[in-house]
């Protein structure tokens, strides 16, 4: 067995800091980590303990937005008076993932970070893996393939990003800040994780040595016309096949502007700003609905198993879109 070495953080410079070792993790609710850890997936040489950083408060911002620490917890989170008024979308995102126990110890930061559920990457016994392995191949392209992308995968790799939280995040306009050894830095929340291209290895924007300090909410013209859509294959507990996040400014029955990000399609939320247009300023129809989801859809490729995908996410767009709009 591999010796892990352990260290505990006083604050997050010192965690910073104490990542600059090689083969260095952070660990705070642990929910994702470990799991991959006893599964032989991921091999840290040091895990540095951030649960006693100060990094689990949800506070509000000059401008109206909202700063969610990295260390709050999903429950705390999804039940916090400022996250249940002002972004609901995010509330119900986060109660829809996994289970009241792993909410109340899974963090945002964490969240943020989790590895996709492919069965390829998660079963070392499948050999041919390049975000386990890189080069080896991928399995699931010409094995079986049904909760896997349809759009943004490459000729490596075409898992998909796992999380609810991630797709209500990039619907919302949010940012990442990021604590490096040179100061802090800011990532929009749609360019924090990457699509697999050629290194499907590397999930997000994050470089090695830096850390996740808070997400940033923009003041939101949502709260009132928002839906998240989960799909999946039983009512709890389970990964997305496919979700989506709508969020509408309205008035008098006119869309003034529409975010939507999907998820399970792709290796990061999946958001068309071109799509989001076709919206803006209508008096919405199935026919406006049904043009925004074939262009979010626009280039989908499925695979041998995965081919539903297609047709559920769009009805899913529609009918998220018409909850939000409070017409279904």
């Amino acid at each position: 067995m591999q010796s892990i070495y352990y260290d505990r953080a006083t604050d997050p410079a010192h965690a910073v800091r104490l990542a600059q070792q090689p083969g260095a993790k952070f660990i705070g609710g642990g929910t994702n980590l470990l799991d991959l850890i006893k599964a032989d997936v991921e091999h840290p040489v040091r895990l540095i303990d951030i649960t006693r950083i100060g990094l689990d408060q949800i506070t509000e911002l000059a401008d109206g937005g909202v700063r969610i620490g990295a260390l709050a917890r999903n429950s705390d989170t999804a039940n916090h008076r400022l996250i249940r008024e002002r972004y609901p979308l995010l509330s119900q995102a986060l109660l829809s993932g996994a289970s009241p126990q792993l909410r109340n110890m899974a963090t945002i930061g964490g969240n943020l970070m989790q590895r996709t559920r492919c069965p390829y990457f998660t079963d070392t016994a499948f050999d041919m893996c390049n975000k386990r392995k890189p080069g080896s191949g991928c399995g699931a392209r010409e094995g079986y393939s049904r909760v896997h992308a349809i759009l943004g995968a490459s000729n490596a790799c075409i898992a998909v990003n796992p999380s609810d939280m991630n797709v209500a995040l990039a619907a919302l306009d949010a940012s990442v800040v990021i604590a490096t050894p040179r100061g802090d830095r800011v990532i929009a929340a749609t360019d924090f994780h990457r699509l697999p291209g050629n290194k499907p290895e590397v999930d997000t924007m994050l470089l090695p040595g830096e850390m996740i300090v808070g997400v940033d909410l923009p003041a939101s013209p949502f709260a009132l016309h928002a839906h998240y859509l989960k799909i999946r294959d039983r009512a709890s507990y389970a990964f997305a096949l496919v979700s989506v996040a709508a969020a509408l400014d309205m008035e008098g029955g006119m869309v003034r502007k529409a975010r939507i990000a999907l998820g399970g399609v792709a290796h990061k939320p999946w958001r068309l700003a071109a799509a989001e247009t076709l919206l803006q300023g209508k008096n919405l129809t199935d026919d406006h609905r049904i043009a925004a989801a074939k262009a979010l859809t626009a280039g989908a490729r499925a695979f041998k198993d995965n081919k539903f995908k297609i047709e559920l996410v769009q009805r899913a767009i529609v009918r998220a879109l018409r909850t939000a709009e409070g017409v279904a």
